[in-house]
């Protein structure tokens, strides 16, 4: 039986559908459990059964699908949202705290892979087994960046802005070693999948907290359905490409 990659192509309409998918799950999560007064926890329920939902419709597809895949990534970042939320703020254990404990869960799926199956490249991901431990450690790093982009933003006091310029100088010298180092292309891309969680975090913050904290406070229902859009227009656009491209070299 053949196995197919289920992930998509790297490249930089990648990045930038993975930048505004990690926005709405801020501000996707942020109208669910605020917005609607839902609380993190109904939220992170809801959000979690989506995300499970998903996660199973993903793997026992045959073959890689761009708008279930990004359904799914959408889904890690929108229930990451509430989940940090609810570890961080309702149980008390603060941006910082929070922060740690989820890089240490991500550090550990990310060895527990790389032991089990010998490599954690994205292009490994074409049998069920390697999706579940892909999927595992996105959910790890969706969850992670919404801590570190709060952490980063309120108790260094840098706000949305400044935590949005560290995070963005920080891709941008990941991109800088892409091209400039000898760097594991393989250890860049997940530093790279890492920081822009809360990047759009940060992003997502920015668009939606209110004026006196810093934000633009714009509705987070229409914020949400125009990211929603952008991803599904830039999806579509991705695959038109991809069938000239298929077209053209037949």
């Amino acid at each position: 039986m053949q196995n197919y990659k289920k992930v998509p192509e790297v490249t930089l309409l990648f990045w930038i559908i993975k930048i505004i998918a990690t926005t709405l799950g801020e501000t996707g999560g942020d109208m669910v459990s605020m917005s609607m007064g839902l609380g993190y926890l109904t939220s992170t329920l809801i959000f979690g059964g989506i995300f499970i939902g998903s996660v199973i419709i993903q793997i026992l597809t045959k073959q890689f699908h761009p708008y279930i895949y990004w359904l799914t990534i959408v889904a890690t970042t929108t229930v990451g949202t509430t989940m940090a939320d609810f570890v961080d703020r309702s149980l008390g254990i603060g941006y910082l705290g929070g922060s740690l404990i989820l890089f240490t869960l991500l550090m550990s799926s990310l060895t527990v892979w790389r032991f089990s199956l010998g490599t954690i490249s994205i292009n490994s991901v074409t049998t069920p087994k390697v999706e579940m431990f892909y999927w595992i450690t996105i959910m790890f790093s969706q969850t992670l960046g919404t801590a570190l982009g709060d952490w980063t933003a309120s108790s260094t006091h840098l706000g949305y802005n400044g935590a949005g310029v560290i995070f963005g100088l920080l891709l941008s010298f990941t991109a800088a070693a892409y091209y400039f180092t000898n760097i594991s292309r393989i250890t860049l891309f997940w530093i790279a999948f890492i920081l822009t969680r809360p990047l759009g975090a940060v992003l997502g913050d920015f668009i939606d907290k209110p004026l006196a904290d810093g934000g633009l406070n714009l509705s987070r229902f229409t914020i949400s359905a125009i990211l929603l859009f952008c991803i599904m227009t830039l999806v579509m656009i991705s695959r038109r490409s991809k069938r000239i491209k298929r077209y053209f070299n037949s």
